[in-house]
């Protein structure tokens, strides 16, 4: 699902957004559960994820596991993300691991206004909120890749060969995106 206008990423070039999407549409093509969704380029101003859970929680309906993957990074920004407290309540959260990043996951790193509504859930090794909703931890390959790093190799003329699924890799390629010769507007 790309992001219309992400908010905690001011001031940074990005490829138009029907290009974004295709992007993830070819990324999950072929990925049983996975489906690319424009809900938040159909929506105007900043994309907020506290919207866009709420959102598909209205879509699918309140029986429904909602799952929210984030990198530790993020995580460790979570309380600056609007409305995060009330992020606990739609979904469970799997934290990923990232390089640079500590591996472990303790209550310590929750948002501090947060903390009291978690209670550690030795079943899954993670926390559990008094809404029933987890927040787990996911130990991953450390490969430090991430979106900027590969919008910056493409800039470069380095190869992202393996760092994105190959139909990707090739959009990226035959669109020219990322290039400092094509113009691409500016977030704000």
């Amino acid at each position: 699902m790309p992001a219309a206008v992400p908010p905690h990423k001011t001031q940074r070039a990005v490829a138009p957004a029907a290009d974004r999407l295709r992007m993830v549409e070819l990324a999950v093509a072929e990925r049983p559960g996975f489906r690319a969704w424009d809900v938040e380029l159909r929506r105007s101003g900043p994309s907020y994820t506290i919207d866009t859970l709420r959102t598909l929680r209205a879509e699918v309906g309140a029986a429904a596991r909602i799952v929210f993957a984030l990198g530790r990074d993020a995580f460790a920004e979570f309380e600056t993300w609007r409305d995060h407290a009330a992020i606990f309540t739609l979904c469970d959260l799997v934290v990923l691991t990232r390089p640079e990043q500590p591996d472990t996951l303790a209550l310590a790193y929750f948002p501090v206004a947060a903390r009291g509504a978690f209670r550690y859930d030795r079943a899954s090794a993670g926390f559990r909120h008094g809404s029933g909703h987890r927040v787990t931890l996911q130990r991953v390959t450390a490969l430090d890749i991430s979106a900027s790093d590969i919008r910056a190799r493409v800039r470069a003329g380095r190869s992202i060969r393996y760092l994105v699924p190959e139909a990707v890799r090739a959009y990226i390629e035959t669109h020219g995106l990322y290039v400092p010769s094509r113009r691409i507007r500016q977030v704000e």
